[in-house]
């Protein structure tokens, strides 16, 4: 069931206007210092944590805003300090920082102190889907009179908000043209250096990637059947509706049949604003749940995925850094074109053979993990897709960030030669 909508949350941001007027006034008379201050919206992880630790490695000042208990003991687990985000302390080292790092938005750090920092968005992945400016769902607001004037204040208030943004990373010079439409930014703020979040997926060797994110896979969810391959599941949020791909009873035995006879397990990665509903009726150890819960980040994860099965994630351009064969479930993809819309056709990424089933998907499944062949074809197509979009694979896309950055007039670490 979808825990979030576009429209409940931006009715929520109109009532707060008085806050952010507040807060800009504040950030009017307090003065920013060196401090480099991190948030990011899906927990101690993404492009935000591959970012810290480099500018800590490089002797800045630095502290996450946290959200949780479970954030400051997975962030204390890695030497980072913390303060929480909401209340005075979070707006304070938010309003005092000279740097602030996002990968979601600016609720990642205190919503009501970001004005005249210098702010880094790393994003959460290469557009498929519409997004910011270039979607509708970005402007949706409750159904009431004067919505249309409403949509008109958020799209306002987010272009304005979006100006505040100084680097922006781009996977590549396509994804860049999507930025900077979804934005309203020009090119001087979009830079094509790579993604920080995807460096894990390029930097040592394959069995060592392979190894550590084994082991970070049973660290969530236990062990897995011997020699069993895995198979990831991570459809899109559909802005507050439900999602058509949920499988029925029926379906849900021919999956776990089709588990059974190919010695897979299927990890489930709902998204973390539209968990739930994705339960077999009966449990079993073939499918397991990989969700938000379990872990925040799943890119470190992905080396010890077989295949992946999606629908409009990003995670479709990402694996591909690894020749991960990818699956596509989309039962409402006409549909979510019309709505949400798509940068290109979906058919140039999916391919014209996209499932619209469980059993069309199981029926491509199977002969994928049984015939060495199918594999091989469409670990090849996973490549070439990533290949469009990802310009860097050296593991150096953080470091060229970094460089960005200070290069902007961001000062050295205090005391630094």
């Amino acid at each position: 069931m979808a825990s979030f909508s576009f429209g409940s949350g931006n009715a929520a941001k109109l009532l707060r206007i008085p806050l952010y007027v507040a807060g800009r006034v504040g950030t009017l008379i307090i003065p920013r210092g060196r401090r480099w201050v991190f948030g990011c919206g899906a927990g101690i992880g993404d492009g935000a944590l591959a970012l810290q630790r480099l500018a800590q490695a490089e002797g800045h000042d630095t502290v996450w805003l946290t959200s949780s208990p479970r954030e400051e003991r997975e962030a204390a687990a890695l030497g980072i300090r913390t303060i929480p985000k909401s209340g005075l302390r979070g707006w304070w080292a938010t309003a005092r920082a000279g740097v602030l790092v996002v990968t979601h938005g600016f609720g990642d750090v205190n919503r009501y102190a970001n004005g005249g920092a210098f702010v880094v968005q790393l994003w959460h992945g290469i557009p498929l889907k519409r997004i910011g400016l270039d979607s509708p769902a970005t402007t949706q607001v409750p159904n009431v009179p004067g919505a249309g004037l409403l949509r008109q204040v958020i799209g306002f208030l987010y272009r304005a908000s979006a100006q505040r943004i100084r680097v922006l990373p781009a996977a590549s010079h396509r994804s860049r043209g999507r930025l900077e439409s979804a934005f309203g930014l020009g090119d001087d703020r979009v830079v094509v250096t790579g993604e920080p979040r995807v460096d894990v997926l390029s930097a040592g060797w394959p069995d060592e990637r392979r190894a550590q994110a084994s082991a970070l896979l049973v660290s969530a969810i236990g062990e897995l059947p011997g020699g069993a391959r895995t198979i990831l599941y991570a459809p899109t949020w559909r802005d507050g509706a439900a999602d058509p791909a949920v499988p029925s009873a029926e379906q849900w035995v021919e999956i776990i049949r089709a588990l059974e006879a190919t010695n897979s397990v299927l990890l489930v990665r709902s998204h973390p604003l539209g968990e739930g509903g994705y339960a077999p009726p009966l449990p079993s150890r073939r499918v397991r749940m990989l969700g938000a819960g379990e872990i925040a980040d799943v890119t470190p994860v992905l080396p010890a995925v077989d295949v992946l099965v999606t629908d409009y994630s990003s995670l479709a351009y990402d694996v591909g850094l690894l020749s991960t064969p990818v699956l596509y479930l989309a039962p409402d993809a006409v549909e979510y074109d019309l709505s949400r819309g798509f940068y290109g056709r979906y058919d140039d990424v999916a391919g014209h053979d996209a499932a619209t089933s469980w059993e069309e998907l199981v029926a491509q499944l199977v002969p994928l993990l049984e015939d060495d062949r199918v594999f091989a074809e469409r670990a090849a197509r996973s490549a070439t897709l990533s290949a469009q979009m990802h310009a860097f694979r050296d593991g150096g896309n953080t470091r060229r960030v970094y460089d960005v950055i200070r290069a902007r007039g961001i000062p050295a670490p205090k005391g630094a030669a």
